[in-house]
């Protein structure tokens, strides 16, 4: 003879219960690996704009393109273009021969040069390692 319905029934809701568990303990864990997933990103995005350089356009009619470090906060005020790597500094420096580099973030000492300590510094008088 089989379980009495009952018994089945108490089975059945008690199944469902530790179902219903398992599940929100699932959609915690993935809630979890979703946001550990954009923190990783967010990350990665950080230390890419650290390592990179923006050319930022001229502020003036007058003044020149500004060369910033990719996490420089000046750039987003200047309407930067796009991070540059090293072979894309070299190639702005082609292109404005007038670059000059930005005294807030520095970036002659990521590119590995010094600066001259009478003026701001042009791209153009400096030579890349």
């Amino acid at each position: 003879m089989g379980m009495p319905i009952a018994r089945r029934l108490e089975k059945k809701r008690t199944l469902l219960e530790w179902l219903r568990y398992q599940a929100a303990v699932t959609e915690r864990e993935i809630h979890e690996l979703e946001s550990q997933d954009a923190e990783e990103k967010r990350r990665r995005e950080v230390a890419r704009r650290e390592r990179a350089w923006v050319v930022s356009a001229p502020r003036s009619t007058e003044g020149h393109p500004v060369l910033h470090r990719g996490n420089c906060g000046l750039r987003a005020r200047y309407g930067a273009g796009e991070l540059l790597d090293l072979a894309g500094v070299v190639g702005a420096v082609e292109e404005y021969p007038d670059l000059e580099m930005c005294e807030v973030c520095a970036p002659w000492g990521s590119l590995g040069i010094d600066k001259p300590a009478d003026r701001p510094m042009r791209t153009a008088e400096a030579e890349f390692p």
